[in-house]
């Protein structure tokens, strides 16, 4: 039976064996662990405050991004792409799964804790594998009194919290397991460094796509309207994710590498024909307009072939972001291009001449 069969005939079989299918659920770890959906308890302490919903890496905005509020994530351009959709993590030490389990032996009917992302265990199995060194199946791990003075943690996986539905959200299923400080696991969906620039990469925000246009309030039929956004409007984003207790980290940039128009009407020209703007040396994009330009072609731009009769065209503009990642260890690497879109108005007026 394949190891994901196993895992789930396993928690099926507990779950009904020892009829904790409804029980609330104690889960343990660190603070910023969150319980899944449903029945969840607690306790003083920050012995048992912990569930598998939230994952402990911490992101940070390193630098880039101005636009406050109105920042917003990337949207991959590969639509195959998918962040990693669940990995291991330290999540609480000796003592706190000794004091998980002395909870259960008072309350052996009321509460569980979780050894899983989807499977959690009473009173029985984890004296049994926690503190008696009794193995619960053979794909289990025993330990001897919680490894109670030994340096290290107990590991569990996490699910991407924007994954959940994702059928790889079950791959990390192995049970809550012993890993000496100072070193990783070398099973399937360990954490790495690309891991977290991965994870990272959907945190990054990037500054709303409202371009600069000359002229302003309303364009003329046939002649060009110049589209620039100035060098300090965009640059690149870098977002640092790390993961506390393994040493490792990532950061990812995003880097605005062109813009792409779209009119809002198929009566109109780009320039450049293909809509395609790239960035120039100096991270600006297009050129300002310059009084006496106004019937030149602009190196970045629009000319509408009609009038929009009182409703104004929806001009797309669209930024490409460029994602690359460096992390712990040396490592590094490139990622999906991501884009944003923004629309604004425009309003385009026919040539007004006057007959003497």
């Amino acid at each position: 039976m394949p190891s994901t069969a196993r895992a789930g005939a396993f928690v099926l079989a507990t779950a009904l064996a020892l009829g904790f299918s409804s029980t609330a659920a104690y889960a343990i770890g660190e603070k910023n662990n969150q319980n899944p959906p449903g029945p969840s308890g607690g306790a003083d302490k920050n012995t048992l405050n912990a569930g598998v919903g939230t994952t402990n890496i911490t992101v940070n905005q390193v630098s880039g991004g101005k636009g406050g509020s109105s920042a917003k994530p990337l949207a991959p351009v590969d639509p195959n792409w998918r962040p990693p959709a669940c990995w291991y993590e330290p999540v609480a030490t000796s003592e706190q799964v000794k004091a998980a389990t002395d909870q259960l032996k008072k309350t052996p009917n009321e509460n569980l804790v979780h050894v899983t992302p989807t499977l959690s265990w009473g009173q029985e199995l984890m004296v049994n594998t926690y503190e008696k060194g009794k193995a619960a199946n053979a794909d289990t791990k025993a330990y001897k009194n919680f490894n109670l003075g030994k340096d290290g943690k107990f590991w569990r996986g996490v699910v991407n919290p924007d994954m959940e539905d994702d059928p790889a959200a079950y791959d990390c299923e192995e049970t809550l397991f012993w890993q000496d400080a100072g070193t990783l696991p070398k099973i399937a969906n360990a954490p790495t460094p690309k891991v977290l620039a991965s994870y990272a990469y959907d945190k990054i925000k990037v500054p709303d796509t409202k371009v600069e246009l000359k002229p302003e309030a309303r364009s003329t039929v046939n002649l060009p309207t110049w589209v620039w956004l100035d060098k300090g409007t965009f640059e690149d984003v870098k977002v640092r994710a790390e993961l506390p207790g393994t040493g490792l980290w990532a950061e990812t940039t995003a880097k605005p590498v062109g813009l792409h128009l779209e009119p809002g009407t198929a009566d109109a020209r780009t320039f450049p024909a293909s809509g395609d703007c790239e960035v120039d040396d100096d991270g600006s994009i297009g050129t300002p307009y310059t009084k006496g330009s106004s019937k030149e072609d602009p190196p970045c731009g629009i000319a509408y072939q009609r009038a929009t009769g009182g409703k104004p065209f929806q001009l797309k503009a669209s930024i490409t972001w460029e994602i690359t990642w460096e992390g712990s260890g040396g490592t590094g690497g490139d990622l999906p291009n991501g884009t944003f879109d923004g629309t604004q108005d425009v309003e385009v007026q026919e040539i007004q001449s006057i007959n003497r």
